[in-house]
């Protein structure tokens, strides 16, 4: 592949998005109902999910939409409200696996409340997943491979650096810290990185729900003097492979779907830059 002229290859990536495409945009699950919060249209509800909420304060169950609202008049707020609705979720069995993590509740793009990770994809809210295309001064890519104790895509390899913007983060921010966490990078091993762009918005059927998510991405050389590792215990392996290696990791299905969606963006952008010939 790395010999391939650059008009094949950009055919082989457009031809491998248009299958891709498949996997990463559904149509809300069977069941499913508009989810407001605050007034705002912010996701979209399972049906297991709305016959465990039922009655709980701030819940407004209606045939068409399911509305989350602060409970003024139990002196609940909203994110309190929140709060107790993922705890309802995770003992009705809805949730994977409770994170102690927080997440930002975007509406029509408004910053609304955070609530817990685990509860996003019941309810079908947006998140925001920064990632980072981390390559060798020879051309190169750095990939990690998820640990086997992953609640999502145990094993599958991963880019270097990968995750959810957490509660009242920017953006750089979280690119930051996750790519502390996961590869021991510090910021000046990234400072000549591009801007996080938006890649697109996928929308996927979970088996716990409905997966909103903006993927951006971020492209880098890491400086020859830099060896990634992992610090969160995440990641099993960190290594480096060359494109024909990396085209045939993709074409075999061995990358998360986020993952080859990115990767086929940094080879598009290092086409187009005139980087890979």
């Amino acid at each position: 592949m790395k010999d391939a002229p650059a008009h094949a290859l950009t055919l082989a990536i457009d031809a491998r998005y248009q299958t891709l495409a498949k996997r990463i945009q559904h149509l809300p699950p069977t069941g499913s109902r508009p989810l407001t919060v605050a007034g705002k249209v912010a996701g979209w509800i399972t049906a297991k999910a709305t016959r465990h909420l039922v009655g709980l304060p701030g819940i407004y169950v209606e045939d068409e939409a399911v509305h989350i609202t602060a409970a003024a008049g139990q002196r609940k707020s909203l994110n309190t409200v929140l709060a107790e609705l993922a705890v309802a979720l995770r003992d009705a069995g809805c949730l994977r696996t409770w994170r102690d993590e927080l997440l930002d509740v975007v509406g029509e793009g408004r910053r609304l409340a955070v609530i817990e990770r685990a509860a996003v994809r019941p309810l079908g809210l947006l998140t925001r997943a920064v990632h980072l295309n981390a390559w060798t001064p020879e051309g190169k890519l750095w990939i990690a491979r998820r640990a086997l104790s992953k609640s999502t895509d145990p094993g599958m390899w991963d880019t270097l650096v990968g995750g959810l913007a957490g509660a009242g983060e920017s953006l750089d921010v979280s690119l930051l810290r996750e790519s502390n966490e996961e590869a021991g990078l510090i910021a000046s091993d990234i400072e000549d990185r591009s801007p996080l762009r938006i890649i697109l918005r996928m929308h996927r059927r979970l088996p716990e729900g409905y997966q909103v998510e903006d993927v951006l991405v971020s492209d880098c050389i890491l400086h020859e003097s830099v060896t990634p590792r992992n610090l969160d215990g995440e990641v099993s392996e960190i290594r480096q492979v060359d494109i024909d290696e990396l085209w045939a990791m993709v074409e075999s299905g061995e990358f998360t779907r986020e993952a080859e969606l990115v990767i086929l963006e940094g080879l598009r952008k290092r086409v187009r830059e005139g980087l890979i010939r």
